[in-house]
């Protein structure tokens, strides 16, 4: 079970990526400190699910985003991997923040993505179960 430490970064770095003001670095940093495997955030539920090599979760509501734009009605029914590629491009030179990141891969399709923080990839996932994966920057 994760201690209460733990979730706290959990909370942490969902609540502050909502905000803007931490960086994916910043995230990916924390949560391997604290022993997190992977993520999964669902952009129809606005939640991320956390997994600790143990196989422990934790469950994260990304309440601060707002039901009216962020959901299964915003995400677009095919997925384009150019569309995702360029809201990625965007955000890694700080040119939009979290939420306008999330707002340019649901209207790219994307319903949900996973972080493999080992494995140095994020994989997004369309309506259909199409994909696109991208490494983490240096990775390959």
């Amino acid at each position: 079970m994760f201690n209460q430490e733990t979730s706290q970064v959990l909370h942490e770095c969902s609540e502050r990526s909502v905000a803007g003001n931490i960086t994916f670095p910043e995230v990916v940093g924390k949560l391997m400190a604290v022993g997190i495997e992977q993520y999964h955030a669902d952009l129809y539920r606005r939640e991320k699910t956390y997994y600790a090599a143990n196989g422990d979760s934790h469950v994260e509501s990304e309440s601060g985003l707002d039901p009216k734009v962020f959901g299964a009605h915003a995400v677009a029914e095919e997925l384009n991997p150019a569309g995702v590629a360029e809201a990625l491009r965007q955000i890694q030179w700080k040119e939009i923040d979290y939420q306008q990141f999330l707002r340019g891969i649901q209207s790219a399709g994307v319903a949900s993505y996973s972080v493999y923080l080992a494995g140095k990839r994020a994989i997004y996932t369309g309506r259909k179960g199409d994909a696109y994966v991208e490494w983490f920057p240096g990775a390959r």
